[in-house]
């Protein structure tokens, strides 16, 4: 059964995190509050872990569109084609923030995701979710922990998660209520931005 823990978003305790990243480095998966709904996800390194995640949602590992969760935009460009001005300036001014940026992968994506041209990258506005990223040195590969076209049916009480999950995750956050509306989804890896899908993340973005 997963264990279930208590984090306070305004105050991240130091010793619970540190619990958090050692699941995490062991493989296992963790369901954490997002400033959108929340999600399911593993350390980016670990093969099994990821695997564990493709089977829970059903897809094949290869064809599986998971954001990669970043502490910041230094994290990006590990995993992301050089982009140009305009794109940079996009991605500060709306992260962190309720979005998932899809943009041109490179040559460092990890095995099991070499076969994709692009890679979907999350910077989440909570404080919970950066600090395991950071203490952990490097992306959690994160899905939602509903289907992406069931955002309205998102769960969103902690404890409800855990009833439901606590025999297929390892380590279950409770940080609150979530949201119910997942993030917005731009595509930038064309010549022009596409809205792929509009949700939490306002689109005045845009706007210079």
């Amino acid at each position: 059964m997963a264990q279930f823990i208590k984090i306070y978003e305004d105050k991240p305790n130091e010793a619970a995190i540190a619990k958090v990243v050692k699941v995490l480095k062991e493989g296992g998966l963790v369901i954490y509050p997002t400033d959108t709904v929340y999600g399911l996800g593993c350390d980016i390194t670990n093969t099994k872990a990821l695997e564990r995640i493709a089977r829970i949602k059903g897809v094949k590992l290869d064809k599986a569109n998971f954001s990669f969760v970043c502490h910041d935009l230094s994290n990006i460009s590990d995993y992301v084609r050089q982009i140009d001005t305009a794109t940079f300036k996009l991605l500060k001014r709306a992260l962190p923030g309720p979005y998932t940026f899809i943009l041109p992968g490179n040559n460092s994506l990890p095995k099991e995701f070499k076969k994709k041209t692009t890679v979907g990258i999350r910077v989440p506005d909570n404080a919970i979710a950066l600090e395991i990223v950071k203490v952990l040195g490097n992306p959690i590969v994160s899905t939602s922990i509903h289907d992406e076209d069931d955002v309205i049916e998102y769960t969103t009480d902690p404890e409800l998660i855990f009833e439901k999950w606590q025999n297929l995750v390892d380590l279950v956050i409770d940080g609150g209520y979530g949201d119910n509306i997942g993030s917005t989804i731009i595509d930038l890896s064309g010549d022009e931005p596409v809205v792929v899908r509009e949700g939490k993340g306002s689109l005045d973005i845009f706007k210079i």
